[in-house]
């Protein structure tokens, strides 16, 4: 099916690099600006220097920014799977809503149902693993929450996009939670887990800032009922799950 959009062409774009590979991720926002009008305008900003290639608003109308072909300015400072500079080799798309600083909430239907057939569509043109389709909290733990806690992850997945856990073990939710300060075997398996799931973090044991961040990303995708950077045993146990769900367990 043909997306219907309007163009609102960015000047914040530049040739995607050509050792870079395929576009193979496909990352979520949300605007996090108190309109649609001030978001669109500000990804048109030549001094912003930020862009994204499509921009869904609360009733459902897409924008397009960028071309596919070319790399929109939309992750910053980003890893997922070995991969740094995620732009290099990604799609961004941006949802309008005022995100945690301007008063956050729900995503509205006709806005999800847009996401649900732009997405569809980027999928069935670009080789994109269903486990590759993330937020901005997962390809930049350290410095987003977006498109955060109350994004439909689960509906997504019913439409074959991207990943949501389909169970998890009752027994491992009695295992001992990991925060700030434990270190240990336990620390580092859990460290080893979400680095082979595609988030970037070092094995180093210790369970410092960086877990707690990257981990609070991971609820705030998968686990949405509980984001505090706190791995207890349910969590440990979705992560395990979508890890052999996913094919990507060591």
């Amino acid at each position: 099916m043909a997306i219907t959009f309007t163009a609102w062409p960015s000047p914040n774009q530049d040739a995607r690099p050509e050792a870079a590979g395929g576009i193979d991720i496909l990352v979520l926002h949300y605007t996090g600006m108190a309109s649609a009008g001030a978001a669109l305008e500000r990804m048109r900003d030549p001094a912003a220097k930020v862009s994204a290639h499509w921009c869904i608003d609360e009733d459902g109308q897409i924008y397009r920014l960028v071309p596919e072909n070319m790399r929109a300015w939309h992750a910053g400072l980003s890893y997922w799977r070995r991969k740094h500079l995620v732009n290099d080799i990604s799609i961004g798309v941006e949802l309008v809503n005022p995100g945690h600083e301007f008063g956050y909430r729900p995503f509205p239907r006709a806005q999800m149902d847009a996401l649900i057939a732009l997405a569809g569509d980027i999928l069935s043109r670009h080789e994109i693993a269903a486990a590759d389709v993330l937020g901005h909290s997962d390809v930049a733990p350290l410095r987003k929450q977006d498109p955060g806690e109350l994004f439909d992850w689960a509906r997504l997945a019913r439409h074959g996009i991207g990943v949501w856990p389909q169970a998890a073990g009752e027994p491992e939710q009695q295992a001992p939670a990991l925060g700030i300060g434990d270190a240990g075997a336990e620390v580092r398996a859990l460290q080893e887990n979400l680095f082979d799931f595609g988030y970037g973090l070092s094995s180093d044991g210790h369970y410092g800032e960086e877990s707690e961040a990257i981990v609070r990303a991971f609820q705030r995708h998968f686990r949405q009922a509980r984001v505090d950077g706190v791995a207890d045993g349910a969590t440990r146990a979705i992560l395990e799950h979508l890890l052999a769900q996913t094919g990507r367990a060591a």
